[in-house]
């Protein structure tokens, strides 16, 4: 194991089992992109809160390095650098994911959904832009789906991490759906009901990401099923304990996450057929259509 994927094994147990679904180069530079991601996110949150913001700015400084001929010397850059050369990822997209990590470098106090919504995208929405190009996904509707897992996918990180955020100062609840579910103190009941909504919502962004599927390869097409499974099936623990996400952290087993991979080979596998039966457009509808980048709500 290389050390990007023993970041990935360490970090986050969903995406490396998902990842393992991939093949050689793409697992790798799927690995690296994730090393990466990781770094820069554990630069801010690892930091005395004192020094958040001039750890962001040495990110930016190390991005652009690495966009153009700067010297690097930590070894995730250097494969990151080889990964951004032969997959031509644009700048903007790390930029975005910079700019979402700069706006936790103070407490967070989120004031409306599209304030979160635009958040989800810079740290999460854009990750799935940068694997499409990764995957070589160059279709603009499927890459909107891309971008909309990543969302539903940092929705469902936000309802889980609730407690955790809060001892952090951080409130992604946005407090114009807090007011629309009552108002008042931040209690148990209160975080019961803006986490329904939030997961009510990142379901919609995940079954528009299942109508981008059919643009990828059928590796890469089962590793994101299976990750857009094993994420969802966090959302089904926090509905099984009535959305409680003040009582502690949830978790999927790992005999569940083995369940959904095997769900998403399945599906996969009935989806490839189904469109070779009766064609991609009746076999696959688009929920999303227009620029990939738009990181706002869609109608669905």
């Amino acid at each position: 194991m290389n050390a990007a994927e023993a970041v990935i094994a360490q970090h986050s147990k969903s995406f490396a089992l998902a990842s393992r679904l991939l093949g050689d180069p793409v697992r790798h530079e799927v690995a690296v992109l994730y090393a990466w991601c990781r770094r820069a996110d554990d630069e801010v949150d690892l930091a005395p809160a004192e020094e958040r913001s001039g750890r962001v700015d040495r990110l930016y400084e190390e991005l652009v390095a690495t966009y153009t001929q700067g010297t690097l010397t930590d070894p995730v850059l250097v494969a990151f650098r080889a990964v951004v050369r032969r997959r031509a990822i644009p700048l903007g997209y790390p930029l975005a994911l910079l700019d979402g990590m700069r706006s936790d470098t103070e407490p967070v106090r989120m004031t409306t959904m599209s304030e979160l919504l635009l958040y989800c995208h810079r740290v999460a929405g854009v990750v799935g832009l940068m694997l499409c190009d990764v995957f070589g996904l160059s279709d603009l509707s499927a890459r909107k789906n891309a971008a909309h897992l990543g969302i539903a996918m940092q929705l469902t990180n936000i309802c889980r991490d609730v407690r955790e955020d809060l001892e952090r100062g951080r409130i992604y609840l946005p407090a114009d759906v807090l007011a629309e579910c009552g108002g008042g103190d931040l209690d148990r009941d209160l975080v019961r009901r803006a986490v329904e909504r939030l997961l009510a919502l990142a379901d919609h962004y995940y079954r528009s990401a299942d109508a981008g599927f059919f643009a990828l390869p059928w590796r890469a097409a089962l590793a994101a099923r299976a990750a857009r499974h094993v994420y969802a099936a966090i959302g089904e623990e926090l509905r099984a304990r009535d959305f409680d996400a003040l009582s502690g952290r949830v978790s999927v087993p790992h005999w569940k996450r083995l369940l959904l991979v095997a769900r998403a080979s399945v599906e996969e596998l009935a989806d490839r057929m189904r469109r070779r039966l009766v064609g991609r457009t009746a076999a696959s509808p688009q929920l999303t259509r227009g620029h990939d980048d738009h990181p706002l709500p869609v109608e669905f």
